[in-house]
């Protein structure tokens, strides 16, 4: 059913198939950038959520940040409101050991690779007003769109993750 997709992305998208979430997916040229990302979302109607992989200064704890792709990362900000102290970007070799993901790829989708548990969810509110959340399964060249309910209601849950909500400007 997903032979255009990488291995890596079918497996993803059988995974929520298995979970019995309904997907769309876009298979597209590589969109590892932001720009690139735009010019999808107006293929997919959707907005593509920002992900970004970061870590405490010590590397003692890990996130996956969920965000609004036209918000800008204010690091103090999003410390001080997952309750860590500041935060910085995990290193591409970092995501790869812990996620399996490689830059330009990361997504929710990739905490399905997270066996030891060791990467927590941040996700901005504003991210679980929309009515879908587009993202990689963890491959850049093609795009999930998601309903947030089951991200939140189906997905979370079967990955046996709490999630930190938080508010960014």
């Amino acid at each position: 059913m997903f032979e255009l997709l990488s291995p890596k992305a079918g497996f993803v998208c059988n995974f929520l198939k298995n979970l019995g979430i309904e997907f769309s997916v876009t298979v597209h040229e590589t969109a590892e950038t932001l720009e690139k990302c735009a010019e999808i979302e107006k293929i997919i109607d959707g907005k593509i959520c920002k992900n970004l992989f970061l870590q405490t200064s010590s590397a003692s704890a890990h996130y996956l940040l969920m965000t609004d792709s036209r918000k800008k990362f204010v690091t103090k900000e999003v410390s001080k409101a997952i309750g860590s102290s500041r935060l910085s970007f995990a290193s591409g070799e970092k995501m790869e050991e812990m996620l399996g993901t490689s830059p330009g790829s990361l997504s929710i989708t990739s905490l399905i690779f997270d066996k030891d548990k060791a990467v927590s969810l941040a996700i901005d509110s504003d991210v679980l007003k929309e009515k879908f959340i587009c993202c990689h399964p963890c491959d850049c060249t093609a795009t999930l769109k998601i309903r947030t309910s089951d991200i939140t209601d189906i997905l979370i849950p079967a990955l046996e993750i709490t999630p930190i909500i938080i508010d960014i400007k």
